[in-house]
């Protein structure tokens, strides 16, 4: 099992001013310790559940560019995209753009959307539920499209582009998708006709089972082979120091079939949690 650390909080001790050489420092730990990707938040606002929304945060492709330049191996994305955050046309070069300055090491990590506040906020639109599955369907199409060797017209119920052209490609011949949430009749199967990954929550050995029987059976539906799609969970852990009921739970994971475990690195040191994690949990997770 891969180790993977998810930069979700911006409040750095010494203000935004330290936000910068917080995150060069983090990710450059997480590089060298032997992580297999770092992620960050792609929100306008900071998640009312997790911490007040007006603490900081960061336009996220632009803080991925940022490390991008002080890694060399770390997979870099976000966990994850909204579709209603960027026109996909723009989203497709967006993603294409880091996967060029970072040497063919970006992925898209992509869901539905669920942040209203955000949207109202910042008076962008947000269709209704069903509607946000219809553009997400039709981004994903257009982002392979962007990405591949047509050039001509999308015409889509939602998204009509004049002509999908887009230079430099990115690097990597199949730039892998992540599709985030575990809805079984519309996300699940998205993963299964679009995915290269999933992501789902840390709910327990019963429920992530579940989940994933459920995407082999639309993996049987749509003639996929589930082995293509990569399993992927986030978690997590308050101190790598105390990691042995995490570990049982991820061996157990593991035996489930689940191929990377995410960490969301606390705020208050991140480069010292990233450290311990990579000395004492890295280890670990490879050996299950």
């Amino acid at each position: 099992m891969r180790l993977a650390m998810h930069y979700w909080n911006f409040s750095t001790p010494g203000g935004p001013a330290a936000i910068g050489s917080t995150l060069r420092d983090t990710a450059r730990a997480a590089d060298e310790g032997g992580v297999a990707a770092m992620t960050v938040m792609d929100h306008w606002f900071q998640m009312e559940a997790m911490a007040p929304a007006e603490e900081p945060m960061l336009e996220a492709y632009t803080t991925l560019s940022h490390l991008a330049a002080v890694t060399e191996r770390l997979r870099l994305g976000t966990l994850v995209t909204g579709v209603t955050y960027r026109h996909p046309g723009l989203l497709a070069k967006t993603v294409a753009t880091l996967d060029v300055l970072s040497g063919g090491r970006a992925f898209l990590g992509i869901g539905a959307a669920w942040y209203e506040r955000e949207h109202a906020g910042l008076g962008v639109p947000f269709p209704p539920l069903k509607e946000r599955f219809e553009r997400l369907e039709e981004t994903l199409r257009i982002c392979r499209q962007v990405w591949g060797d047509d050039d001509g017209a999308f015409e889509g119920r939602h998204f009509r582009l004049a002509e999908t052209l887009g230079r430099p490609k990115p690097l990597q011949p199949h730039l892998p998708i992540l599709i985030g949430g575990g809805g079984e009749k519309k996300t699940l199967r998205l993963v299964a006709q679009h995915g290269d990954a999933c992501n789902l929550f840390d709910a327990g050995a019963e429920q992530l089972r579940h989940k994933i029987e459920v995407l082999r059976g639309h993996c049987s539906d749509v003639g996929r082979d589930p082995g293509e799609i990569e399993v992927t969970v986030t978690a997590q852990l308050a101190s790598p120091d105390d990691a042995g009921a995490f570990l049982e739970r991820m061996q157990e994971y593991a035996g489930l079939g689940v191929d990377q475990v995410w960490l969301g690195v606390p705020p208050e040191d991140p480069v010292r949690y990233v450290e311990r994690a990579c000395e004492l949990v890295l280890p670990q997770l490879q050996s299950l």
